[in-house]
């Protein structure tokens, strides 16, 4: 019997509950019960007698003598129990308070991964308690169901319990000491925990006086013998004055265990023996166990999180209370967590308060939309984990100024796996002690790729037993897959929400199914029966062959067996055989990411950036009608993950969770890419291609390779690719490992603004025809602009702003560059809204310009006066022979004017109209052709105005000659013109 419950024995029952813990101690009967409790054993019971026989002599003493010597020493008695009692109390307050705020530090850090994409968050700041139900111990031995639909739903939450409430009394009305949380991976339990730990160090969780939370995996790595007072202090230095007294105080004590599934415990006395004294020294389990048992601190409470498969290695009889964590059930969980989590102050990182704000009320509601649609992201943000995983990757996504090496998509989805699993063995009794990672790997992953390589991301029953039950041989295999799919099953699949597909499964995130494809190909588990035969086989020759060898050597010196050695020689040969052979497995690697990344049926898809903002906001407009035929599907993102999953830093992580790829492997496998991805980028891609191509690039984070990649790209076309400041980031961070000069770079239409400029601004100095059309650059991009034409190392020979907004101010930045440039021959500003004043500001700066030949300030509002001064300086331009200023506001007058100009100044050439004097212009192709690609953007009345008088031009000059082979040139202009204008009223052109 421990001194506990001798010493409760000797007290009446209530006592313990009396006990005082308050800074200002206790008094009257309360401290004589401290003191009474304080004594063990049968020095209690004297204390006891010498208390009632002290009282009844002084009955017979007298009324006097009562309140004299005896009442006198009894104060003191009192006094000085009252002083220790209080300074006591003092001390242990002080202590708790030391070890709260340690606490409250240690449990508040959020790990790498929450610092790495995206600005860290406090407990307090933004977290959303998942749904917890209690459970009971049949609802859990229920025989583990087959893998349907009906059995992987999640069943709807009937009794709904806080974590505040767990330690309530029961139906029964039993005061419950002793919690089994439990939940499958991802659901929340660490994150609970840690949250329970803070509300206690900020005083949210008064049930408790003392918590005392313990990782069982530190328990696991421990095999010496220790006491549970040396375990406590060895963590918390700071509680070493409170633990002695734990077991002789009513201090109200929690001890939390988390992760019980890594520890091996035996709750039979022929396993573990009974201890019930906190300073004897026994395993680690073994104090786990007694605490359980209730023999070790019968009066302390505890909480167990662990993983469902584990649940049942604690008899029921030591547990009060069994909850299961639901995780965010309720779709309005869902979105409380993604309306915190996004509109933090510092998610969008440094922009104007404004726009920040916009953007990120944008995104939450258009994610509530999605939401709301019941889609397959509903279904996938039941778990926690995934909801952060959604709230990253929109960081990444939209908040993303710089991409440092640490921030790839693979490194999201790499250290979100290792914030699920961190390494951890699937089943710790199993002598295998293989990884979760690892086993998903080998299982899920096979089911991911075979679903890549035919195109399809449902999977039917029949298709999960092929990939995990047509193999299993042991019964240790058998047991491995129980706990997978009890533990890990719903992490990475989930039933499919679309009509018609109820009865079959989809991966939780679309993405995860490219990446543990791309994981299961890298870590070679994809090899025919061949390969696997011969991989075993040389394996074990290898082994045997040299010690076999020595034994026969030495035989055949005492026997004529000279063909023996021989013999074994060669069967020394066969694995440096297969050795290789097998490198050819990397070359087969290299073969298969090549082939998916430059699918030709894929030329044309969004880039796949875009494609997984669209998995995740969703599709504005019409919902596809049920009938209507799907799209085919796309996995672009798999050999994108292929070449992120082989950089260093995801290897290194990879490492930890138990999938290992050697540095050599990685190294054979990016020198057979060279021979087919580079040769195949080389190739004229597609815009979106070519962005998915570059982020390929940026993903693989081999900056030799990338070198070599990006040399063999002379132009760069990525018009009509909606540039976010991530894919400029990615686009400047690749260009970046080579410095040679890029012949064309097209990022006309591509939403850039000034922001962008400013992160492309190293990549833009490096090209010689720079396509900056349709873009929205206003004031503060031409500023931009501006230190760029100025830059001493600016190689920009040809800029095109057309169909931007420049305005005046904007023409007077780009004409400060105009007088300072040194390499600009052709810039274009057809329609730029410069008017009047900023074609003046553009003449004022061109004189200093000493190497321009070309300007366009066509359909920029210009009158005869604007146009007559430009021309006027071109005149005496040394360089500049060619002005468009067609469809501008230049009258006939001006006409005649600008004429003359042209003749009068040789060899400058003023393009204003279809006609040059009384016959056709050398230009009327060029300037029509200009109108057509143009007409989407322009103003289509003011287009057919100015057609209009083209053609009357046309036609009066067509009457002032008389030279036939020059009115059959003006009649097939006139038939040009006349032929737009009729596409342009009818709306086809």
């Amino acid at each position: 019997m421990s001194r506990a419950m001798q010493c409760q024995s000797c007290l009446p029952w209530g006592s313990w509950a009396q006990l005082p813990w308050s800074l200002a101690g206790s008094r009257g009967t309360r401290s004589v019960s401290v003191c009474a409790a304080a004594v063990p054993g049968g020095a209690g019971r004297c204390f006891l007698r010498k208390i009632l026989r002290t009282s009844s002599i002084s009955l017979l003493r007298g009324c006097v003598h009562y309140q004299g010597d005896s009442q006198e020493n009894s104060a003191q008695r009192s006094s000085s129990r009252h002083g220790q009692s209080q300074l006591r109390n003092v001390a242990f307050s002080g202590a708790i308070k030391k070890h709260q705020k340690s606490l409250s530090a240690w449990f508040s850090h959020q790990p790498n991964e929450e610092r790495q994409f995206g600005p860290s968050f406090s407990l307090d700041a933004v977290h959303v308690d998942p749904v917890i139900r209690e459970s009971s111990l049949e609802e859990i031995l229920k025989p583990s169901p087959d893998l349907t639909i009906q059995n992987q739903l999640q069943q709807p939450c009937r009794k709904v319990i806080s974590l505040h409430n767990l330690f309530d009394v029961d139906a029964c009305g039993r005061q419950v000491k002793n919690v089994v949380l439990y939940g499958t991976v991802g659901t929340g339990k660490s994150t609970l925990i840690k949250k329970m730990v803070v509300d206690w160090c900020h005083g949210r969780l008064p049930r408790f006086q003392l918590v005392i939370p313990f990782s069982c995996e530190d328990l696991s790595h421990s095999h010496a013998h220790v006491s549970l007072r040396r375990l406590i202090t060895k963590k918390y230095q700071h509680l070493r004055d409170v633990v002695p007294v734990l077991e002789a105080s009513n201090l109200r004590v929690l001890f939390i265990l988390n992760g019980l599934e890594r520890l091996k415990l035996d709750f039979r006395l022929a396993g573990t023996e009974l201890c019930c004294d906190p300073n004897e020294p026994v395993p680690p389990s073994a104090i786990v166990v007694n605490l359980l048992r209730k023999y070790l601190l019968p009066e302390a409470s505890i909480i167990v999180t662990t993983l469902p498969s584990a649940v049942r290695r604690i008899p029921a009889k030591y547990v009060g209370r069994y909850a299961e964590i639901c995780g965010f059930s309720d779709t309005n969980l869902q979105k409380l967590y993604f309306q915190m989590r996004l509109s933090q102050p510092g998610c969008s990182g440094e922009e104007s308060q404004d726009r920040r704000s916009a953007e990120q009320e944008n995104l939450v509601e258009m994610l509530s939309r999605n939401l709301e649609r019941h889609n397959q992201i509903t279904a996938a943000c039941f778990l926690p984990s995934y909801c952060w995983l959604v709230c990253t990757t929109l960081h990444f996504l939209y908040f993303t100024r710089t991409v440092p090496p640490s921030q790839t998509l693979t490194g999201i989805y790499t250290s979100f796996l290792r914030l699920n699993f961190s390494g951890e063995v699937l089943d710790s009794t199993d002598p295998s002690h293989i990884s979760m990672m690892k086993y998903v790997a080998k299982t899920v992953g096979k089911l991911a790729y075979e679903g890549v390589m035919s195109r399809k991301t449902c999977f039917s029953e029949e298709d999960l037993r092929q990939c995990f039950e047509v193999e299993m041989k042991t019964e240790s295999e058998l047991n491995l897959l129980e706990v997978f799919r009890s533990d890990v099953f719903r992490f990475f699949l989930s039933p499919c929400v679309q009509p018609g597909k109820e009865h079959t499964f989809v991966f939780t995130i679309p993405a995860m199914q490219e990446y543990l494809a791309a994981l299961y190909v890298v870590l070679g588990e994809k090899k025919t029966l061949a390969q696997r035969v011969g991989k075993e086989l040389s394996e074990v020759l290898g082994k045997v062959s040299e010690d076999v060898a020595v034994v026969v050597n030495i035989i055949s010196k005492v026997l004529p067996l000279r063909f023996l050695p021989v013999l074994f020689n060669l069967l020394k040969i066969f694995p440096r055989y297969f050795s290789r052979v097998g490198g050819k497995d990397k070359d087969a690697i290299a073969h298969t990411m090549a082939e998916e990344l430059f699918k030709e049926e894929d030329y044309y898809n969004d880039d796949v950036l875009d494609q997984i903002n669209s998995s995740i906001l969703g599709v504005e407009g019409p919902m596809r009608h049920p009938d209507e035929a799907p799209d085919d599907e796309v996995f672009e993102l798999f050999p994108i993950f292929m070449g992120g999953i082989l950089s260093r830093r995801n290897r290194a992580i990879l490492e930890q969770l138990g999938c290992s790829i050697k540095n050599l492997a990685a190294f054979e496998i990016a020198k057979a890419m060279k021979k087919t991805v580079i040769r195949k980028g080389r190739r004229g891609l597609p815009p979106s291609e070519l962005m998915d191509y570059l982020f390929f690039l940026h993903e693989f984070q081999n900056e030799r390779f990338t070198a070599e990649a990006i040399r063999s790209l002379r132009a760069v076309n990525l018009s009509s690719v909606k540039m976010t400041p991530l894919k400029c980031s990615v686009l400047a961070s690749v260009m970046s490992t080579t410095c040679h000069e890029v012949e064309e770079l097209n990022l006309t239409s591509c939403n850039l603004d000034s922001s962008s400029l400013r992160t492309l601004f190293p990549v833009l100095l490096r090209c010689k025809a720079l396509h900056l059309q349709l873009n929205s650059l206003g004031s503060d991009a031409c500023k931009e602009i501006r230190d760029l034409l100025l830059h001493d190392k600016c190689a920009v020979s040809s800029l095109r702003l057309a169909n931007n907004p420049v305005g005046e101010q904007g023409a007077r930045y780009l004409a400060e560059a105009l007088a300072g440039n040194r390499s600009l021959t052709q810039l274009s500003l057809l329609h730029t809204a410069l008017g009047d004043p900023g074609a003046e500001a553009i003449a004022q700066h061109l004189a200093q310009n000493q190497h321009l030949q070309e300007l366009n300030l066509g359909y920029n509002s210009l009158t005869d006066t604007a146009a007559l001064r430009v021309v006027e300086v071109a005149k005496r331009h040394e360089t500049l022979d060619k002005v468009h200023l067609y469809f501008n506001d230049i009258s006939e007058d001006g006409k005649r004017a600008l004429d003359s100009l042209r003749m009068d100044r040789d060899g400058v050439r003023a393009l204003v109209f279809l006609t040059a004097g009384t016959d056709v212009s050398d230009y009327w192709s060029h300037i029509l052709n200009v109108v057509q690609r143009n007409l989407p953007f322009w103003d289509r009345e003011r287009v057919r105005q100015h057609l209009a008088l083209l053609l009357q031009d046309l036609e009066s000059s067509r009457s002032q000659t008389a030279n036939p082979w020059r009115k059959a040139k003006f009649l097939r202009v006139e038939s040009e013109v006349k032929k737009m204008l009729g596409k342009l009223q009818d709306g086809s052109l």
